[in-house]
């Protein structure tokens, strides 16, 4: 079984920047796709940033230049920088850890940004 939890949600100024972290037990992010997700009331869950085993990274286009995610190996972890936050970034952002098969999700975290 694989648990996936995310940390570093909260309020923060537009301008400002915040991290997220995402720890998987039970699965490598070293040799599986890590990702980040986010939800804004009454839109769809669209695509932050994703991380491949590999290394390979790819964002959304509304964080590209803003967004960073990175991933220590050793801690099993992923992590996504956002830096220019905007009242537009609000939203729960999910952790995704998907396998060849199957993917797991975190029960998310709440980022707000204030204007």
């Amino acid at each position: 079984q694989v648990h996936v939890v995310e940390s570093g949600g909260g309020l923060v100024q537009a301008g400002g920047s915040l991290e997220l972290s995402c720890t998987a037990s039970g699965m490598a992010f070293s040799s599986n796709v890590g990702a980040w997700y986010r939800q804004a009331p009454g839109k769809q869950r669209e695509l932050v940033a994703k991380i491949s085993g590999g290394g390979t990274t790819d964002y959304g286009d509304s964080v590209k230049g803003r967004f960073t995610i990175s991933r220590d190996n050793a801690k099993n972890t992923i992590y996504l920088r956002m830096n220019s936050l905007k009242p537009e970034d609000t939203a729960v952002y999910y952790c995704k850890a998907a396998g060849p098969i199957f993917s797991w999700w975190g029960q998310g975290t709440q980022v707000t940004v204030s204007s």
